[in-house]
């Protein structure tokens, strides 16, 4: 069997998380990675039983990205830098033909996701996001609850992403320590674990956005402890979206209630106890039914390599090497990561303009432009 040639850029907890899952799948080889710490491969890490060099010796590591595209013969490159600058790696993996896939945002502004539209449509090879959340059991059922008709027409969502990010915490020095976009980083415009599962049901873009943020509240903060958005469609869904640049308690990640005119439909993380809870009017039922909300997609729950954020890193990357390998597949297209993404922005410069109410548009908009 033909391995598939698989590079890694970025060797930050995410990167060295995702090598090691990929490393997992038979038909993959790790043949590349890059970073500019050498010390992020040839020695232990933070939640690592050992350095990656010694699990991966076949692999070469390069600190020269170009270097590594032009000399490792790579099926494909995993992006796995900076939240804040994806977008040229995954451009250039795309300027050689190489098959991308970019974490999640896609991008930091607008221009780079014009540029990135254009790379795509004038490359041979594929771009997919790697938005793990849009393979977790949530979406799942939730996309199943919708075409069985149980839902209706959704009318209105909304999402929660609460991250504990105690400033000084033993975690925060760990997922800081590769650079300073999480501290950075806008807490709205990290929008993509939330939009994304939301807008696998939706069946057009998010038009109109207006956000407001709390400011930064207590001694150690740097930006917005709160912020809150609120996105509408052309046809009137409305979409709020709470995230946080700072929270003091452990309280769960991710919440999603999904309102339909047959229906309804909710993922609650509280604690350690995450539960869906769904209805339907079309079964004449209006009591909740309950179900376990894991991030393992049901159809991977008996496979013992399916690890990585609850499973859903292993769900991501199967559809991927599948697709990589032409066999049928359900990974996230550019298009549907820019959806996800660009709201974010739009939403932070709202808060900027003091709540004001902006249009949203996107690359394949005939009114796109790259200026807000």
């Amino acid at each position: 069997m033909k391995k598939l040639r698989i590079g890694v850029v970025g060797l930050g907890h995410r990167g060295r998380q995702l090598i090691e899952v990929s490393g997992s799948f038979d038909n993959v080889e790790i043949a590349a990675v890059c970073d500019l710490k050498p010390t992020n491969w040839y020695e232990q890490q933070w939640l690592s039983d050992a350095p990656l060099a010694e699990k991966f010796p076949e692999a070469v590591f390069y600190e020269d990205y170009d270097k590594m595209l032009d000399e490792a013969s790579l099926d494909a490159i995993i992006v796995e830098t900076g939240a804040d600058i994806h977008a040229e790696f995954c451009m250039k993996g795309l300027r050689k033909n190489i098959n991308v896939l970019t974490d999640i945002p896609v991008v930091a502004s607008l221009q780079e996701a014009e540029d990135i539209w254009k790379a795509s449509q004038k490359s041979k090879a594929q771009i997919y996001t790697g938005a793990n959340a849009n393979f977790q059991k949530l979406v799942v059922l939730l996309k199943d609850f919708y075409n069985k008709g149980l839902l209706g027409n959704p009318y209105y969502m909304e999402a929660e992403y609460i991250h504990w990010s105690m400033p000084k915490s033993k975690e925060s020095i760990h997922l800081n320590e590769n650079g300073d976009w999480r501290k950075l980083l806008i807490p709205i415009r990290y929008s993509t674990h939330s939009l994304g599962p939301l807008l696998t049901i939706l069946k057009e873009d998010l038009r109109t956005v207006s956000c407001f943020g709390t400011g930064p509240q207590g001694e150690g903060s740097t930006k917005d402890d709160m912020m809150c958005a609120q996105f509408q469609t052309e046809s009137g869904v409305v979409v709020r979206l709470m995230r946080n640049g700072r929270c003091r308690a452990k309280i769960g990640h991710h919440n999603y209630r999904v309102f339909g005119t047959e229906g309804y439909f909710e993922k609650i993380d509280r604690f350690s106890t995450p539960v869906i809870r769904y209805n339907s009017m079309k079964e004449l039922d209006t009591e909740l039914k309950e179900t376990g909300g894991e991030y393992m997609p049901p159809a991977y729950a008996n496979n013992p390599k399916a690890v990585g954020h609850g499973g859903v890193d292993y769900a991501m990357l199967d559809h991927f090497f599948k697709a990589l390998s032409g066999e049928e597949s359900e990974c996230v297209t550019l298009r549907e990561g820019l959806a996800m993404t660009l709201p974010g922005i739009y939403a932070e410069e709202s808060a900027k303009r003091g709540g004001e109410v902006l249009t949203m548009y996107y690359p394949w908009d005939k009114e796109w432009t790259t200026k807000l």
